[in-house]
């Protein structure tokens, strides 16, 4: 985790309880270089991870359903399209045609029963497009 003093203002994400070991990931909008692109945090082995929704392999979504990003045993995360498999506890591949790449991770911590998430100068909040004038 970067260095307290330099850290951009935590980005709330979640109540704490709704992430379940192995369980359903909580997925958001955020914007990666400027292009909006989705994030998603779980929880695995007790701690709360965070990644863009993006192979290492192929930039394609990795959930084989929405907020499902764990094989079936819930030890890997694995990408629907070609099969990657990740390292949840660091996003390394360990699997697949992702070859020495690692899924980009997003820091995130836990704090009085909440996630919040840090953006980063590549990986940035996405904000909420300004409403459309009423037309007559």
């Amino acid at each position: 985790m970067p260095d307290a003093a330099a850290l951009p203002e935590p980005q709330p994400l979640c109540d704490a309880a709704d992430l379940h070991d192995g369980g359903k990931a909580i997925v958001w909008d955020v914007l990666l270089w400027g292009q909006p692109q989705r994030a998603f945090a779980l929880r695995f082995e007790g701690r709360v991870v965070a990644y863009l929704n993006r192979c290492a392999h192929v930039p394609a979504e990795l959930d084989w359903q929405p907020g499902e990003f764990l094989d079936a045993d819930k030890r890997w995360i694995i990408c629907s399209i070609h099969g990657a498999t990740y390292e949840p506890t660091d996003g390394r591949c360990v699997g697949g045609p992702c070859g020495r790449d690692r899924l980009m991770a997003i820091d995130v911590i836990e704090s009085n029963g909440r996630v919040y998430w840090y953006p980063s100068p590549d990986i940035r909040p996405a904000r909420l497009a300004a409403p459309a004038p009423d037309t007559p």
